[in-house]
């Protein structure tokens, strides 16, 4: 099978319906609108959500819950993730950006205690989860908090 011998499978395509070719086609005049009317008319039709004027459902329905704008925000790295690192290097958040493990530092990193560590690693952090810490320690290393 090469690029230039794939086929749809039989009957998955249809043509087009071509409106307002005469009445013969049977999508003539109208073609399908109806008389007359918003909906009827070139550009008509009405915005996602309306309802005719009554208060819209998405408006209808009581608020809930809230964003807390001062809450810490960390961006988040799992221990198996640090054995890209060379031995007994030392990992902080610059060298975690650099290497893409991080996209964005938001408030700080979190180090997660998901995987296994095999190298002896450095590690600064905001924030460690105990497992992380366990994890690192446990592989000769350190887990120091910024």
């Amino acid at each position: 099978m090469r690029l230039h011998e794939l086929k749809k499978a039989e009957g998955s395509t249809r043509d087009r319906k071509r409106r307002g070719r005469g009445t013969a086609t049977g999508q003539g005049k109208t073609g399908g609108r109806g008389m007359n009317g918003q909906k009827s008319r070139s550009g008509g039709g009405v915005r996602l959500g309306f309802e005719g004027g009554q208060m819209p459902l998405y408006r209808r329905l009581p608020k809930r819950g809230f964003t807390n704008h001062f809450a810490t925000v960390y961006s988040e790295v799992n221990v198996q993730d640090l054995n890209r690192f060379e031995d007994g290097a030392v990992v902080d958040q610059q060298a975690l950006l650099d290497c893409g493990l991080v996209k964005k530092l938001n408030d700080g990193v979190k180090v997660l205690g998901n995987g296994e560590l095999e190298k002896k690693l450095t590690v600064k952090a905001a924030k460690f989860s105990k497992s992380a810490a366990e994890k690192i320690e446990a592989a000769g290393g350190k887990a120091e908090v910024l």
